[in-house]
C-alpha cells in the first residue's frame, strides 16, 4: 500500500491505476448524468487514464473532434494523474492547437494562464472531479457536485498528492509539562495559545508533520491549522452556533493553502476563511471564531508560561520530529511547490507578515511584514472603524490588542506598555490591564507567508 506523507509524494500509485482499471474502464457515470451530452463529455475525459489503449485512443479521438474549451482544465488535471509520457505529450500539443497557447509540458504555466483567463468551466465540472479523484480515494468523491454550491473556483483546487487526512490530523494529543519536554531546545518555535487560564504549546517541528490539531482548552473545543506551504497557523473555535464541526486535512488545496474537510458533511473549508467553500455546508454565512495565537520560541513561551503544557513527542506516528526535519528543502528556498494566480513582488514569496482580519472588519484585511514589526515594536494602526497596537517581544513574538482611543508610547518588549497619559499597562496573552483596572482585550492575529496571505486576501494592505 502507497504511502502518503507528504505533499511531494508522487501523485499517482499503483492503487490508484487499479481504480482506474477497475471503473473507468467500464464507462460509468452516475446513472442520473449518463444521458446527458455534457456528462457524457466530461466521462470521455477521465477515459484518457483507461489502461486500454483502444480506450484512450477513442477518448482522444473524440476530444478533439468535439473540442471545447472549458476540457482546458479537466485534461489539465488528467495529465496530472497520468504516468503515460507518450500520451501527456499528445494531450500538450493538443492543447497548444486548440488554445493558441504554447507552454510545453509545464503543467504550472498552464495553470496560470487558465487561472487568469476568462474561459467557462465545464457545466459538469465538479462531476467530472468527483468522479476522477474518487478513483484515487472514494472520499475523494463526496467533496465535488454540480449539486454544490462553489464559493471558489474548480480550477484552482489542486490535489496535492495525500489521500484524505493523509497527513494525519492530532486529535486530543498528549500533553506534558514543560519540565518534562526536553527534546526541545530554547530556540525551537512553538505555537503558543492560552485560554481562560490553560496555556499550551505546539512546536512547529511536530505539527510541520500534522498540520492540524484539535484540542480541548480552557474549557474551549479547538483547532489549530498549520499550513506548511503557506506558512500560516491560524487557531478556531470549532463550536458555531452550537454546532461543532469535525475537522480534517481534505487532501486537496487551494492557491496553496490546505482545505480542510468537515466530516459530517464532507464540505471543503477555506482554512485562512474558516468557511466553507464547496459542499453542502457552502451556501451557509458559517464562519469560524478566531482565536489569538502567538508564533514564539519555547524558551521564551516557557519563561512567561512555567506552568505551560507543551506537545509530547509520543504522537502516536512514526515521524522525525526534529528541528527542520519537515520540509526542509521548501523552507529553504523562495520557491512554491504549487502554485497560485497571482505573485505580488513587493516582498520576497516567504517572507513572514503579521496577517490581521477582524470580524468586525467588513472583509478589510492587513498585512504587517515581520521585519517593521522587528524595527517598530510598538505599532499603531486600525482596520475598519476597530484601533489596535502591535506589541512585539524582544523574541519576535507579535500580540494585537484594542486600543479604544488609548495611545501608547512606550513599551519594555515585556509585560509593561505605557500610554501618553502615563498609565501602566500590564501584558497577558488575553489582555491588557492598566493599573486602575482598565482592560483591553487581545485581538486574534497570526503569521502567515506574503505569498499565502496575498493569495487569500489580495486586496491587503501591506505595511513594510
Amino acid at each position: 500500500m502507497v504511502k502518503y506523507k507528504c505533499y511531494n509524494r508522487p501523485l499517482f500509485s499503483v492503487v490508484a491505476r487499479c481504480f482506474i482499471c477497475l471503473f473507468i474502464g467500464t464507462g460509468t457515470l452516475p446513472a442520473a448524468q449518463s444521458s446527458k451530452d455534457s456528462s457524457k463529455e466530461a466521462l470521455t475525459i477521465t477515459r484518457l487514464l483507461s489502461p486500454d489503449q483502444e480506450t484512450t485512443n477513442d477518448a482522444f479521438e473524440q476530444i478533439s473532434r468535439d473540442w471545447k474549451n472549458s476540457f482546458t482544465a479537466m485534461i489539465l488535471e488528467v495529465i496530472r494523474l497520468n504516468p503515460d509520457f507518450s500520451l501527456n505529450s499528445r494531450l500538450f500539443r493538443l492543447l497548444a492547437r486548440e488554445t493558441g497557447q504554447n507552454f510545453g509540458r509545464d503543467i504550472q504555466r498552464w495553470q496560470n494562464w487558465i487561472w487568469n483567463s476568462e474561459v467557462e468551466p465545464h457545466p459538469y465540472y465538479a462531476d467530472f472531479k468527483s468522479v476522477l479523484y474518487g478513483l484515487v480515494d472514494p472520499k475523494f468523491a463526496g467533496y465535488f457536485s454540480n449539486r454544490y454550491t462553489n464559493k471558489i473556483r474548480l480550477d484552482e483546487v489542486v490535489w496535492g498528492g495525500v489521500l484524505q487526512d493523509g497527513i494525519p490530523p492530532l486529535r486530543y494529543p498528549e500533553m506534558i509539562s514543560a519540565a518534562q519536554a526536553d527534546y526541545l531546545d530554547d530556540g525551537n518555535i512553538v505555537f503558543g495559545i492560552e485560554i481562560n487560564g490553560d496555556a499550551r504549546a505546539y512546536p512547529k517541528r511536530i505539527l510541520a508533520w500534522h498540520e492540524m490539531f484539535a484540542d480541548e482548552v480552557g474549557g474551549e473545543s479547538v483547532a489549530g491549522v498549520y499550513c506548511t506551504l503557506c506558512g500560516a497557523m491560524v487557531l478556531y473555535n470549532t463550536v458555531h452556533e452550537g454546532v461543532s464541526y469535525y475537522l480534517g486535512t481534505s487532501g486537496f488545496l487551494y492557491r496553496s493553502n490546505k482545505l480542510m474537510y468537515d466530516r459530517k458533511t464532507q464540505s471543503l473549508w477555506n482554512t485562512l476563511w474558516g468557511q466553507p467553500v464547496i459542499g453542502p455546508l457552502a451556501d451557509s454565512d458559517i464562519t469560524l471564531e478566531r482565536l489569538s495565537v502567538v508564533t514564539s520560541t519555547w524558551g521564551e513561551w516557557r519563561r512567561r508560561h512555567p506552568d505551560t503544557q507543551v506537545l509530547s513527542i509520543n504522537t502516536g506516528h512514526r515521524r522525525d520530529y526534529s528541528e527542520g526535519a519537515a520540509y526542509r528543502s521548501y523552507f529553504a528556498t523562495d520557491k512554491l511547490m504549487f502554485g497560485v494566480p497571482k505573485l505580488d513582488t513587493r516582498l520576497k514569496n516567504k517572507t513572514e507578515v503579521l496577517g490581521i482580519v477582524f470580524a468586525q472588519s467588513s472583509g478589510a484585511s492587513l498585512a504587517i511584514s515581520e521585519k517593521f514589526l522587528a524595527k517598530n515594536p510598538l505599532y499603531h494602526d486600525s482596520l475598519g472603524d476597530l484601533d489596535f497596537i502591535v506589541l512585539t517581544d524582544e523574541s519576535g513574538a507579535n500580540r494585537v490588542f484594542e486600543t479604544r482611543g488609548n495611545t501608547f508610547e512606550r513599551w519594555d518588549q515585556d509585560h509593561t506598555a505605557v500610554d501618553k497619559e502615563e498609565t501602566s499597562w500590564t501584558l497577558t496573552e488575553s489582555r491588557l490591564t492598566a493599573s486602575d483596572g482598565r482592560i483591553l482585550k487581545r485581538l486574534p492575529a497570526h503569521r502567515a507567508f506574503w505569498f499565502g496571505w496575498y493569495s487569500a486576501y489580495p486586496q491587503t494592505r501591506l505595511v513594510r
